[in-house]
């Protein structure tokens, strides 16, 4: 009996150990396929096939300790906030170290319980709100298991213009390959605008795809488990019949598969595309090549597929009159930030440095540093029109000397302050004394002379136009 506890107790510890010990130490096997070919359909059916042999048990290799630990470093590291039950990603380790047996054999028998997802309402940029669904953090767990295993068999075959949640792609590579194609002469685009694609996606369809290359049927019927899990909202659980809410690993890689079906259909049509998740855009010589691509296409989308394309967002533009993730591609190679990513922008400044915000000066500085190096990050491709963040520098400066204006307060503060940056003292009673408004003030040139461009890099500002220009 006492031998019988000691195992037992060896056994939690060693998979507690499973799950603390330290990145790097397990590697995935390859795919067995680089993807840079095309496949017909005929090929593809064949291809799909053969998977689905090789994927009968598929879900005892999900199951699987390694993969399972994977999974859980990669839930860790993605961070985010837990579901309906509450448990955060630390509790999660411990929970694992003690039941992850019982965990695997529920998932293999089919006992495991699928918990709702935690509605979320974010607002999108564009005006109206987008619906995120937060599993539990078990569920998490057990979706991103999923996902690893099922992106070996289908990364390898999705296309080479699908550019969204997929490994070693990004959106800079579609804005360089969309300008390619501006640059060959094709300037008028098909922008396709998917409407509420995510909430939308048919269940059937997805399953019925999904069967022809899965071959596993405990794993199908636990990804309807997952697709059909109720929104839970304020104590109201709401049952879901179509769609897969963002906020889970699964959903990209299951939305990928679904819009997999339009990448296959425009390669057969021979267009040049790019597409980011549910943001597609075709390039074509003519407006008149892209209204019949787009009647076309809009009819497959919504016979075949069964999601809604969105008429009124959607259309046939000239290249310099499209947003396409962020930035607008204009002919002979320029790349310009879109007016509404700098629109955005300017929104995201005025309310870092709100004046009654009532926060320290020096973090209004850390906050505004790290919005201006993560836009530029992404924003580096621009290569034009750049002059525009000099003038959004002095902008931002101002703001800046708004803020600390406001601070001081009294008059006499702020004479004081102009005073401690070698300001005379009659300039300095001048502005003081003859300003209406704080916005007013900053404009004075002794204020710009007294917060002048060093006195900002002392508190460490970061410059949009040098790091646009590096």
């Amino acid at each position: 009996m006492r031998k019988g506890k000691e195992q037992q107790k060896n056994e939690t510890s060693r998979q507690l150990k499973l799950f603390t010990m330290q990145a790097g130490e397990l590697t995935v096997a390859p795919t067995g396929g680089t993807g840079t070919e095309r496949l017909n359909r005929v090929e593809l059916l064949s291809l799909l096939e053969r998977q689905r042999t090789l994927t009968e048990n598929l879900l005892e290799r999900i199951v699987d300790y390694g993969n399972l630990k994977r999974a859980y470093k990669q839930v860790a590291r993605n961070d985010g906030s837990g579901g309906i039950d509450g448990m955060e990603r630390e509790e999660l380790r411990q929970w694992l170290g003690k039941h992850i047996n019982t965990l695997r054999e529920t998932l293999l028998t089919e006992k495991y319980e699928v918990s709702a997802v935690r509605k979320v309402e974010i607002q999108k940029p564009e005006g109206g709100k987008r619906i995120l669904g937060i599993p539990t953090v078990k569920d998490r767990l057990i979706q991103q298991a999923i996902h690893q295993e099922l992106s070996r068999y289908y990364e390898p075959i999705f296309s080479e213009s699908s550019y969204g949640f997929r490994p070693g792609r990004s959106a800079h590579q579609a804005i360089e390959q969309a300008s390619k194609y501006i640059q060959e002469g094709k300037e008028w685009v098909v922008d396709i605008d998917l409407e509420k694609f995510f909430d939308k996606i048919n269940h059937d369809r997805l399953m019925q795809r999904l069967s022809k290359g899965i071959g596993d049927k405990k794993l199908l019927r636990l990804i309807i488990a997952y697709l059909k899990a109720g929104m839970m909202d304020e104590g109201l659980t709401e049952q879901r019949v179509a769609g897969t809410p963002q906020g889970g690993p699964l959903s990209p890689l299951l939305s990928n598969i679904v819009l997999d079906e339009l990448d296959k259909e425009l390669e057969s049509r021979g267009h040049s595309f790019c597409r980011y998740a549910d943001d597609c855009n075709i390039y074509v010589r003519s407006r008149k090549a892209g209204e019949r691509v787009m009647t076309s296409i809009s009819d497959f989308i919504e016979k075949k597929l069964k999601l809604k394309v969105n008429h009124k967002k959607s259309g046939v533009r000239h290249c310099s009159d499209v947003k396409f993730l962020g930035y607008t591609l204009l002919p002979e190679g320029g790349i310009r930030v879109a007016d509404k990513s700098i629109d955005r922008l300017k929104d995201r400044i005025r309310e870092i440095t709100r004046r009654n915000r009532g926060v320290k000066f020096e973090e209004v500085i850390w906050e505004l540093n790290a919005t201006i190096i993560g836009w530029t990050n992404y924003f580096r491709l621009a290569n034009i029109w750049l002059t525009t963040f000099r003038e959004l520098d002095g902008w931002i400066r101002r703001k800046l000397r708004c803020y600390k204006l406001k601070q001081c307060g009294r008059r006499y503060t702020i004479f004081k302050l102009l005073r401690s940056l070698d300001i005379p003292e009659g300039k300095s009673w001048n502005v003081v004394m003859y300003s209406q408004g704080w916005w007013h003030m900053s404009k004075k040139t002794a204020v710009g002379q007294a917060m002048n461009l060093n006195w900002f890099t002392q508190y460490g500002l970061q410059s949009l136009y040098l790091r646009m220009m590096v």
